[in-house]
Formats: structure tokens, sequence, C-alpha cells
């Protein structure tokens, strides 16, 4: 297909040219520099956030060692987002516990609930804004991150009156998990949870494209620079928290003034030791709490790119756009879906539990499938972009699919023994459901009209 140029004018947009030659017409606004496409991405891969709101799963499998040394193992779009939603609302219950006297009040789950409702509502309200202002916000949710992260490392080993030593930080396994696990391979594989879930959304990126300028070459510079400056960033990170880390079983009991959430009560006894006082260790909470508001920038993007193929029931009403260039609908669908995940939590938390544990398979079998095409099926004949990894693309790509094949298995193990209805890990049969409903879905009646991406563009 001939893309025309007018002489008189500047060339199109490299990567407008690419969009073209899919067969799509521009229909959202493309206005983001690859320093917004980085932004974005790095604001929802949120190392802040992740690693705060699961420093409990690498204190109790492992500990210390899985922790430092497991961070370097570098459907999922609406789990995750429920997932984060969901631990932003329970760091804020804690806040309010810890800002009332720490035996003070305990929000129940129907007001976690309602917190959770009311964030994703915000949420909704800011991705309905134009892409411009959405910008500015991952810009400053960047920034944020960045130097939120630096003020907690620098800021927690100083006030706290005990310190963990060097050996401690790099050596101590801890492996009384209360989950009747005793093999040290195992705990320490079921630690990489924090790091795959913390390293997860990287393809915002991708999501962010048709708004990206040049994004055939930018996009995938996000990808790398987001990832990248989150593994230095959250390791870091990791290791300034990990240095007040002096009684593992405390900070993990429910009977602490934060009720169990290890890095609330570490921020909370480091400024109570020193001060007699630990509003410092809210205020500290409160910057992980406003980097988790930041972490949501895109997810609506993936139901109005689906929708423009066709590929959901009533496709035509999801994928509109508002006079902003918006996917206003695919923004509040995305909204509802991720709350109705969220209500399984008031019947059953396992439940809950086995809903959002999906978010980490679903996400890296998505990133893989197409790695895996790409090196088997099309590797005679694929044709690389502006971007690439050249001869070591093979390579890299057989190690990703790989990779994603064995945390699959890990993550779908037990994680605590006896195995029981309680303790029982529904990853997999969640996971199982999911696809027996696809596969379902798709014999029952997509078949019969889903003819694959539909382009809207004849020349």
């Amino acid at each position: 297909m001939t893309i025309p140029f007018d002489n008189e004018a500047a060339p199109l947009d490299s990567g407008l040219v690419r969009l073209h030659e899919l067969g799509y017409k521009q229909e959202l606004k493309r206005e983001l520099s690859i320093i917004s496409n980085f932004a974005l991405t790095f604001s929802i891969i949120s190392v802040l956030t992740c690693i705060s709101t699961l420093y409990n799963t690498g204190l109790n499998y492992g500990g210390p060692v899985s922790m430092v040394y497991g961070w370097f193992n570098i459907i999922g779009q609406w789990a995750g987002t429920t997932s984060i939603n969901f631990s932003l609302a329970q760091l804020l219950q804690v806040i309010i516990l810890l800002s009332t006297g720490g035996s003070g009040y305990v929000a129940s789950k129907y007001v976690v609930i309602a917190i959770h409702g009311g964030i994703l509502v915000i949420h909704g309200v800011i991705n309905s804004l134009p892409i411009s202002i959405l910008s500015l916000l991952a810009h400053l949710g960047a920034i944020w991150n960045v130097v939120g992260v630096f003020v907690l490392i620098i800021l927690i080993p100083s006030v706290a009156t005990e310190r963990a030593s060097v050996k401690f930080v790099f050596t101590e396994f801890n492996t009384d998990n209360g989950a009747g696990i005793n093999s040290k391979p195992y705990i320490f594989v079921l630690g990489l949870l924090m790091s795959q879930f913390t390293l997860a959304g990287y393809d915002a990126s991708a999501h962010m494209t048709e708004e990206t300028k040049r994004s055939d070459i930018n996009g995938p510079k996000g990808i790398i620079s987001s990832v990248g400056i989150s593994v230095v960033v959250g390791f870091c990170y990791i290791l300034g928290i990990t240095f007040a880390v002096t009684d593992i079983p405390y900070l993990l009991s429910e009977d602490n003034d934060a009720g169990g959430y290890a890095i609330a009560q570490i921020f909370y006894m480091s400024f109570k030791k020193r001060y007699g006082s630990g509003f410092g260790g809210i205020m500290c909470l409160v910057i992980v709490a406003i980097a988790t508001f930041f972490c949501v920038a895109y997810i609506y993007r993936m139901a109005y790119a689906f929708s423009r193929d066709g590929a959901m029931p009533l496709s035509s009403l999801w994928h509109q756009v508002n006079k902003e260039e918006v996917p206003i609908n695919a923004v509040w669908l995305s909204v509802l879906i991720s709350f109705c995940m969220a209500l399984t939590s008031l019947g059953s938390m396992v439940a809950f539990q086995a809903t959002v544990s999906i978010a980490v398979i679903s996400l890296y079998v998505a990133y893989a499938l197409p790695i895996f095409f790409k090196v088997t099926l099309a590797a005679k004949h694929f044709v690389p972009g502006p971007f690439n990894l050249g001869p070591y693309g093979l390579i890299v790509g057989w190690i990703a699919v790989i990779w994603v094949v064995l945390i699959s298995v890990i993550f779908s193990l037990p994680v605590s023994y006896p195995i029981t209805i309680e303790t029982l890990n529904y990853t997999p049969i969640a996971l199982g459901c999911l696809i027996i409903l696809r596969v379902s879905y798709w014999i029952i009646s997509a078949r019969h009209w889903f003819k694959g991406p539909l382009t809207n563009i004849e020349n």
C-alpha cells in the first residue's frame, strides 16, 4: 500500500505510516513523546507500589535472600487493575488503622470494597481525560515513583534505631513461614512472585503506541527503558527497606500495630521507636499510596483494541471514541469489570485471590504467545521492524518462552501445606475455567463471526 506525502509538508509520522500499513486509520490522538511513553509504563510498573504491597510475600517465602536475588528474574489486564486498586484500598485501611492508634478502627470488608469502588471511579474519570492531561499525570507519576523510592531508601534506614547487618540482608533465608514448607528451593521460587508481579505491565508502552510519536521506534524504547530503570530502582528500594528489618516473625504477625502489613509496620515502628510517634511512618505510607494511585493509565486501551477488531461482544459500543478521541465506553467497561472481580472478596478471600492470581500468569502468557509464534512458525519469513535485536532475537525469544512456561508452573504450585479448601492454590483452576470459558465462547459463537483483525482504511 502506498502512503501519500505532501511535498510541501513534513513527512508523516513513521508510527502513523506503520499503522496505515496494518490497515488501520488513526483514531486516537498521537501526542505522546518517548519520554511520555516511558513515564506511563514506568508509573504502571511502579516498583514503589508493587514491592510495598507484596513485601509480605517476599518476607514470608524466603525473606531477604528471596527478595534480593529473586529480583533479578525479571484477561491479566483487568485482574491486574483489580489487584492494584484493591491493594490501594487495603493500604488506605492500614493507614486509617495506624492513624487511629494501631488498635483503632479496622475497616470491614464492605468498607474496603467501597473504598476500592471509589478508587476505580476516580481512575475512570482520570482515564476519560484527554491524552495530553494523561501524559502530564504520567510524568508526575514517574517523578513521584523515582523520588519517592529514594526518599524512602534513605529515610527509613536512617530513622530506624535497629538495622540489619549486611550479612542478614544478603544471606538470611526465612523458612519460618507457617506454611508447612521446608524445602528452600521451593520457598525461593514462591518468593519470586513479588518480582514477577512488579515487573509486569511493561506492555503499556505497546498499548500506547497509537498515541505515541514515532511509535515503531519509541514504543520498544519505552519498554526497555522502563523495565531497566525499574529493575535498578526496585533493587535499591528492596535493599533500603530490608536494612530496617530485624524481626521477620513480628513484622508478619497480625498482632502488630499494622495488623501484619509488614512494610507498614517497618515504617511505623522506625519513627515510633526514634521519635515516640509513628506519624512519620504514616506519611511514608501516604507516599506509597499516591504512587499506587498513579498506577493505572492504559488498561482501557486493551478493551478498545479488541473491540476495534470486533473481538468482544458489543464491540461497536466499546470502540466508540468521544470528541477528545478517548475511548470513553471502554474506560468505564474496564472500571465495571474490575469492580465486579473484587466483589468475590466479600464471599471469600480465597476466591478473590484466585481471581486476581490469574493476573501474573495471564499477562506473561499473553507476552509469550506472540514471541513463541515469532520464533517458530514465523522464524523464516518474519520481517523485523526498525527496532530489533538482530541475530540475538531468536535466542532472547526462546529464553522468554521457556521462562514463562516455568513461572506458569511455579505459580500454580501449592503455597501452603497441608492442602485444604482454604490453602489450595486456585490459580490453575481459575486459569483453567477462564480457558474453558473462552474456548466454549469461540466454539458456540465467535468462530461464526470473528474473522481476525478488521482493517478500517482502504488506501
